[in-house]
């Protein structure tokens, strides 16, 4: 067993440390959830059914330990998304537009699908957590908090258009067909 585990470790610990690097940008954070992510392999290998499904498996361990990288540091409001006040400089002031233009996206969202929203991405519930709060299956939690991240994200193209880096961070945009970047 052990044996089987180094060679796991050895075939995939780079290819999930790029992946991880990529969605994280700090090397020392990557580390740490590599570290994760094969601790959680070691744990539960003996959970897996299929072993054609295997490099699937430990990719979604990989998705799975950033997410909760990044819920853990959220430390935002339920109520509302707070937008800096004191920027300067375009990319601050991109962010402040930005920011402001989801503000109110989010608020035109149904009510169902808002709140599993500002609740999983804002008020740093887990999925779980969150459908025990509202009293629903974990299925139609994650259900929810996908179909509205994809609302909110049609909504956004369909506003703006980005340009991004090769590590997928905006480095600008421009307003296409409305004035939702732009305070009133």
């Amino acid at each position: 067993m052990m044996k089987k585990f180094e060679n796991l470790y050895l075939q995939f610990r780079q290819k999930i440390k790029e992946f991880i690097l990529s969605r994280v940008r700090d090397d020392q954070t990557a580390e740490d959830i590599v570290h994760d992510v094969f601790l959680k392999i070691h744990n539960k290998i003996e959970t897996l059914r299929d072993e054609r499904k295997l490099e699937s498996w430990i990719y979604q361990i990989a998705r799975n330990a950033v997410t909760d990288h990044f819920r853990e540091k959220k430390t935002l409001p339920l109520e509302r998304v707070e937008i800096p006040e004191d920027t300067s400089g375009k990319d601050d002031d991109s962010f402040r537009e930005i920011a402001f233009g989801l503000e109110s996206m989010v608020d035109t969202l149904p009510e169902h699908y808002r709140e599993a929203l500002l609740l999983s991405e804002f008020g740093g519930l887990t999925q779980k957590e969150m459908a025990d709060k509202l009293g629903i299956s974990l299925s139609a939690a994650k259900s929810r908090v996908q179909r509205a991240r994809a609302m909110l994200k049609d909504e956004l193209l369909r506003c703006c258009h980005f340009e991004f880096d090769r590590f997928g961070k905006i480095i600008d945009y421009y307003p296409v067909a409305c004035p939702c970047c732009s305070e009133e």
